[in-house]
């Protein structure tokens, strides 16, 4: 049985991905998703907001003691001392790509132009295999329009590309007006891959202490659909590499995914609520199934239900809507 799948030009065992979470935090943690049984690792984002507030709070408390005891600096050693901004998170990543045997593949989440060349180069420098954007906001202002957002998208993919030798993905919101034709875009501008979908995050509403409160709940089986729909559209109509995230409970989203046409799927809420070790479960779900139904590797079953592959592709887009309708 050969489970090997290639991932925007990386070899991996098997298309489970360990997805960003807070198990990847740690060298123990990301060893322990080897263990587990993950082919990949992609860490915590790096956030260029959270650098310069470090940055900020340490220069403020260096220079608080001048206005007040002014003897009192002799104590505390010079700024440039210190290990402040990404070098916690550089650390990581040189120590993880030494340590483990699986991809190591860094995340990045910038608010300035320089701040994504930069990063990604020192990304690239501690030794990531891969690169994944994960280019997360909202877009609150109403005088933004939906073009503006579509090209700072490509104007960021297309700095990094230019800065950065290893391969980079891109790890995309569905809530594009024309998501196939940015897709499109986004490969002819040279992503390496495209993962589906980003979860947003919105806040709730504390309606005892009147406050905005924000909240994570992990994902269900539920969200499997979004995704599954856009990487069965676009199978075979580009060339970068698709991977699937959110929704993963059991093998049967992997097995989904794969059908679908995706090259990896990626897994973080199952692993937070199973532990690590459940990526092994996942895999040999996926192996059982192949095994039962005469599939001696990936690629004769990925993207077999994709839209170019099944025999009525309007179930993918108006047609299923009525179907879907009629059916309740």
């Amino acid at each position: 049985m050969d489970l090997k799948t290639r991932y925007m030009g990386l070899e991996l065992d098997h298309p489970v991905v360990a997805s960003a979470s807070p198990l990847s935090e740690t060298l123990d943690g990301i060893r322990r998703l080897e263990d587990g049984g993950v082919s990949a690792v992609v860490l915590f984002s790096l956030f260029e907001e959270q650098i310069r507030q470090e940055r900020m709070a340490f220069v403020q408390l260096m220079d608080h003691p001048s206005e007040s005891y002014a003897e009192s600096l002799s104590y505390f050693p010079d700024v440039g001392d210190f290990r402040v901004g990404p070098d916690s998170y550089l650390s990581l990543v040189q120590r993880a790509a030494e340590a483990v045997d699986i991809p190591v593949i860094a995340s990045l989440n910038c608010a300035t132009g320089e701040g994504w060349i930069e990063y990604a180069r020192q990304l690239q420098e501690a030794g990531a295999k891969a690169l994944e954007l994960n280019i997360y906001g909202i877009e609150a202002g109403l005088d933004v329009s939906g073009r503006e957002v579509e090209q700072r998208y490509l104007d960021i993919l297309r700095m990094v590309k230019q800065a950065v030798s290893i391969p980079v993905a891109l790890k995309l919101s569905p809530f594009f007006s024309a998501f196939g034709h940015i897709a499109q875009q986004f490969d002819a501008e040279g992503a390496d891959a495209l993962v589906l979908f980003n979860r947003f995050y919105q806040p709730d509403l504390d309606i005892v202490n009147l406050e905005v409160a924000p909240t994570l709940s992990l994902s269900h089986a539920g969200e499997l659909r979004l995704p599954l729909l856009w990487i069965a559209l676009l199978r075979g109509r580009i060339k970068a590499s698709l991977a699937a995230t959110r929704g993963v409970e059991s093998a049967v989203e992997i097995i989904k995914y794969l059908l679908a046409g995706a090259d990896v799927v990626m897994v973080a809420s199952a692993l937070l609520r199973n532990g690590p070790d459940y990526a092994g479960t996942l895999v040999d779900g996926l192996r059982d199934w192949m095994e039962q139904r005469g599939f001696q590797s990936l690629e004769p079953m990925r993207g077999i239900m994709s839209r170019a592959n099944v025999a009525n592709p309007g179930a993918f887009e108006r047609a299923n809507y009525i179907k879907i309708l009629e059916s309740y």
